[in-house]
């Protein structure tokens, strides 16, 4: 539009190297973890056969989805480290946005398949080998806890980590539940405890899984991130040396552990120089976790006289207040 003046600041990381916001490499734990619960599921398999224990082969079958999903989240994670390219300009870690979607969509799947063996048992409820499922299935505690502990230090910084915690927590408590339902079968003699226990312990699943799949919608929909307010970024804006007013204000994730921002800063006394933009640069990564910056800097406020419907509501009303305070 004539008459009026911009300048474009961007700043970020080198995306062709090591990110110092990412998580660290966890390729090893997803093939420990992988490998543990491969050989963990024949185990089962054969010894439900060997018992005629359908509580143990339908844990194999959830066990066989975790590790499905485990998988997912690996290519994932491997797939987000790729450079960008003229294709694909942001890189591809997206792909771990993905990866959760579906890691969370397995998830259900799992509960669903429990839950449906769990109601048919509770009707007829079929014979346990109390024994031998008390010991396989403990077993399975001891390889599921021990894989998710591997993905314990990653889990709050990357949600596809925080997947595959899940995972592997859901499969503990699976293999804990049923170790319980063993016990007091073999104590008691009723059948019908096994699968009263596993439609607890599906109920448990669902409750985490549901954060987990909820925020990757989020996240693949370009939502803001959870973890970031969208009106305390405005306002730190808003808040800078020099800045009238703020607009188009827009925040979403690349990855499962990277964000994006562009802003529009109106600063009637012209653009304030490299150093600004470095530290507005320094002030989102620490303060917010965003690591990906555009800014856009004007000397008039045309979102005042010409607000367009991709306009931030309410930073934009925050703005307006704020200019005319």
């Amino acid at each position: 539009m004539a008459g009026h003046h911009h300048h474009h600041g961007h700043s970020h990381h080198d995306r062709h190297g090591p990110h110092g916001h990412m998580p660290k490499n966890f390729g090893w734990a997803f093939a420990l973890g992988i490998a543990l619960n491969t050989i963990y599921i024949i185990v089962e398999v054969i010894y439900s056969l060997l018992s005629g224990s359908m509580a143990l082969l339908a844990d194999a079958g959830h066990n066989l989805s975790d590790v499905l999903g485990l998988a997912v989240a690996w290519a994932g994670a491997e797939l987000a480290k790729r450079p960008p390219s003229s294709r694909f300009t942001y890189g591809l870690g997206g792909s771990s946005i993905l990866a959760a979607l579906l890691n969370g969509l397995l998830l259900l799947v799992a509960c669903g398949a429990i839950a449906w063996e769990a109601i048919g048992r509770i009707s007829t409820p079929a014979e346990v080998a109390s024994t031998t499922v008390i010991i396989v299935a403990a077993i399975g505690i001891v390889i599921n806890f021990g894989t998710a502990m591997l993905f314990m230090g990653g889990q709050k910084d990357d949600i596809n980590i925080r997947g595959a915690f899940l995972h592997m927590m859901a499969d503990a408590g699976v293999s804990a539940g049923v170790v319980i339902g063993g016990i007091l079968i073999f104590y008691t003699g009723y059948n019908w405890i096994d699968p009263l226990v596993s439609l607890f312990i599906v109920a448990l699943i669902f409750w985490s899984t549901w954060g987990l799949l909820s925020e990757a919608v989020r996240m693949s929909l370009a939502g803001v991130p959870r973890d970031i307010n969208l009106d305390d970024v405005h306002q730190y804006l808003l808040d800078l040396s020099g800045v009238q007013a703020v607009h188009d204000l827009h925040i979403w994730p690349m990855s499962t552990s990277e964000n994006a921002m562009t802003a529009h800063l109106v600063m009637p006394e012209g653009h304030p120089g490299k150093n600004f933009l470095t530290d507005v640069q320094k002030s989102m990564k620490g303060h917010f976790s965003i690591h990906h910056i555009t800014i856009q800097i004007e000397l008039e406020d045309e979102e005042a006289e010409n607000c367009q419907t991709n306009c931030a509501p309410q930073a934009s009303d925050d703005s307006k207040k704020h200019s005319s305070s």
